[in-house]
């Protein structure tokens, strides 16, 4: 749909049976002069010529899908449209996204909807348009696809994988600042020399050599046996003879899985004999990327549950048991009519808030059940439940149990002796055993392998138990507290490049060792030297915030960036506003706690520091940098 900017009340990108109208649509990566996080912006109207339905009537129909709206009040249609795009944002995915606000004009109202991804808050905005019109109409508006759509369009995004989601609302709800580093594929939480940078679990401060080594599991595994911890009896083929000559010597049971691999995938468990042996084989030769050379290890298969222990900063957090997907039978339906209906439950949505994801048809699903003398086409006997799969993959359908609290103070030490050796934030320990309420130095226990990048979702949000939150161990290894993760910030909304090198000069003759960043219209500097000012304002100062030695930063939001771009950060130390427009003075509503504001009206100025107002008027020669320094000092 091609948006207008225009504010005129003829019909702008309304079709003709529309009685609703939305234009100057804008998206902002951050605080806006509408909210005070990111949002989507856009102006809603009701067409002159049209008489929309009583708005009772279309609260009715919001409220069949969405019944807590129903009970709600709403003093006009752009607040209750408002309110319905940003339960529509949620996705069904219980996404934190809720915060909306409308301002109202003689004509039209301004909404502002707090979005994250700006194709999905689009799609989003506009299929709630869409459902407006067709109530109108007394259309049938058919939700499921559309929103399956949507929820793929998130998943998709950067922001949509479980583990990078969990982080991101986790650092949201703690106040921890967390953007995107789009040309590094990275999520950055914190600023300057506080941040950190990272994919998912795995960060920059971890030793890229130890995860990588993690992902040799042959060479890992032969350095936790050196250890003197329990591993499987097994040793790495090239080619399926040498796999039956070690399968043969170890004797079967037996595992097959690629050497290096993730997910589980390529990974077969308790094969019986050679003809398993040799699918087992293939599956996992064809999980092996193309640029890995063809190396699989057979190992002695061992008897029991699958654990997952994670380790964060080197000490245990949480243990999940991983079962394989299964089903159970109706007396009537099919097993492959029983995964659909299982796949179609709300709690395998396999959305980044899901416990768990859609059981996966393949080869290998079928193969199990053949070993089992069952098919796709079998129909189970009312109440009989069989597995799907030999391995406890998660992301391929399986269900997880927190057993965290069940775990015997043996295996902790274990789990947390294996973290000490790596210097990794996060390490998963995968062991198979038959209950880790058990000392692992009873006998059954083997640790399968370690992971560099565990997932947390499993233990976030388990299919059964409670949740262990393991973002926040995560978070918290790196800030204490939300305010940890920040640097002082100073914004101006008007400031020349002679009074910003002026300011620059005067924080280093208190901080001679700092690293100051610094922004305007006209410039960039770090310290007293100049950089490439860019033409995207906000990309310079992601570039400011993301240099690691960043102690301060400096930044002018004049009115036209300000209603064009919004901003980059939220919240500042200092504020120092002159002759400030309306759209200006949001500058002195995002604010940390403890901060000044400094206000020039004419030769008038007010000083607002903790709840107390200072008003004095300038002297006939006295600059105002005299005035704003001064605050400087204090809030440093």
């Amino acid at each position: 749909m091609v948006q207008v900017t225009s504010t005129d009340f003829i019909r702008i990108n309304a079709r003709k049976t529309d009685v609703f109208d939305l234009f100057n649509c804008r998206y902002y990566a951050g605080p806006n002069p509408s909210l005070d996080a990111g949002a989507l912006v856009f102006d809603f109207a009701v067409v002159p010529d049209k008489e929309p339905l009583p708005i009772e009537d279309y609260v009715t129909r919001v409220g069949d899908r969405y019944p807590h709206l129903r009970e709600q009040n709403y003093e006009s249609y752009a607040h209750l449209f408002a309110q319905t795009v940003a339960e529509v944002g949620k996705l069904d995915m219980s996404l934190h996204l809720n915060r909306w606000s409308v301002k109202s004009y003689d004509r039209y109202s301004r909404i502002a909807v707090q979005a994250l991804h700006e194709r999905t808050i689009k799609s989003v905005t506009y299929l709630v348009w869409d459902w407006f019109e067709a109530i109108t109409q007394d259309d049938d508006f058919f939700w499921d696809d559309q929103l399956v759509t949507l929820q793929n369009r998130f998943r998709q995004s950067v922001y949509g994988g479980p583990t990078v989601y969990a982080l991101l609302r986790t650092a949201y709800e703690k106040g921890i600042p967390a953007f995107y580093l789009w040309d590094e594929g990275l999520m950055q939480y914190g600023w300057g020399k506080k941040h950190i940078r990272g994919v998912a679990t795995t960060f920059n401060c971890d030793s890229h050599i130890d995860s990588d080594f993690t992902t040799r599991k042959d060479d890992c595994k032969a350095f936790l046996h050196t250890l003197g911890f329990p591993v499987p009896q097994g040793e790495i083929v090239y080619s399926e003879k040498e796999a039956r000559q070690v399968a043969r010597d170890i004797g079967y049971p037996v595992a097959v899985k690629p050497v290096v691999g993730h997910k589980g995938i390529g990974v077969t468990a308790d094969i019986q004999d050679v003809e398993e042996l040799e699918k087992a084989y293939d599956r996992a030769l064809a999980a092996i990327p193309d640029n890995e050379p063809a190396r699989i290890i057979v190992e002695k298969s061992i008897k029991g549950k699958d654990f997952r222990l994670l380790c964060v900063n080197g000490r245990f957090v949480a243990a999940t048991e991983r079962h394989p997907a299964s089903v159970t039978g109706d007396g009537d339906s099919t097993i492959w009519e029983l995964i659909q209906r299982e796949n179609r439950k709300p709690a395998r949505l396999d959305t980044p808030t899901s416990p768990m994801s859609k059981i996966i048809v393949d080869d290998a699903m079928e193969h199990y059940l053949d070993e089992q003398n069952l098919t796709l086409k079998t129909v189970l006997k009312k109440g009989e439940t069989i597995r799907l799969r030999k391995v406890a993959n998660l992301s391929a359908g399986g269900m997880s149990i927190n057993a965290t609290h069940t775990i015997h103070d043996d295996n902790i030490i274990l789990a947390q002796d294996i973290a000490q050796y790596f210097n990794l934030t996060c390490l998963g320990i995968d062991v198979m055993t038959e209950s880790l309420a058990e000392s692992w130095k009873e006998g059954n226990f083997a640790i399968i392998e370690i992971n560099a990048a565990p997932g947390v979702m499993m233990h976030l949000n388990p299919a059964v138990g409670d949740s262990v939150d393991v973002p926040s161990h995560i978070l918290e290894t790196f800030f204490a507290s939300g305010l940890e993760a920040r640097i002082p910030i100073i914004t101006f909304n008007k400031t020349t490049v002679q009074d910003l090198q002026t300011t620059i000069d005067h924080i280093l003759l208190q901080h001679p060792e700092w690293t100051i960043g610094a922004v305007c219209r006209d410039a960039i500097f770090v310290n007293r030297s100049q950089k490439v000012l860019r033409e995207d304002y906000n990309s310079n100062i992601q570039s400011l915030l993301r240099n690691p030695k960043l102690d301060l930063l400096i930044a002018e939001y004049p009115e036209d960036i300000l209603a064009e771009d919004g901003m980059f950060y939220y919240g500042s130390n200092l504020v120092v506003l002159e002759n400030p427009t309306e759209t200006e003075m949001m500058l002195a509503r995002d604010l940390v706690d403890g901060s000044t504001v400094v206000i020039k009206k004419e030769n008038n100025v007010s000083i607002r520091r903790k709840g107390l107002i200072e008003d004095y008027t300038l002297g006939e020669e006295e600059p105002f940098t005299r005035v704003y320094l001064k605050e400087v000092g204090v809030i440093l």
